[in-house]
């Protein structure tokens, strides 16, 4: 399935990965969680434990949180995820293109 990978620091970019729950944990680096943060038909799979180990801040979602670690951008079905539609893929490199800087203010 096309998916959009988000990497800190670096600029959004598609790829073609497979539907499966390994390939998805390969792609954030361990155990995932789905987030469902926008009125699209589109999750946000993150690392369910990446500011628990201390990976790297990513991007801010809206108010909602930041993500810690490698994220993807995948389609939603009924019933799984699927690919991204190009025009899907455009906005959501458009809404992350920017990289995000953070700086820790005390221990």
């Amino acid at each position: 399935m096309k998916a959009l990978i988000v990497e800190p620091m670096k600029a959004p970019y598609e790829e073609e990965i497979p539907n499966t729950l390994a390939a998805l944990q390969k792609t954030v680096g361990g155990t995932i969680q789905a987030l469902y943060p926008y009125p699209d038909e589109v999750a946000l799979i993150c690392h369910d434990e990446g500011k628990l180990l201390g990976l790297p801040l990513n991007r801010r979602i809206e108010d909602y949180d930041i993500i810690a670690g490698t994220f993807c951008i995948v389609g939603l079905s009924e019933d799984n995820f699927k690919s991204l539609s190009p025009t899907l893929i455009q906005k959501y490199k458009e809404k992350f293109a920017a990289l995000e800087l953070y700086i820790p203010l005390c221990d």
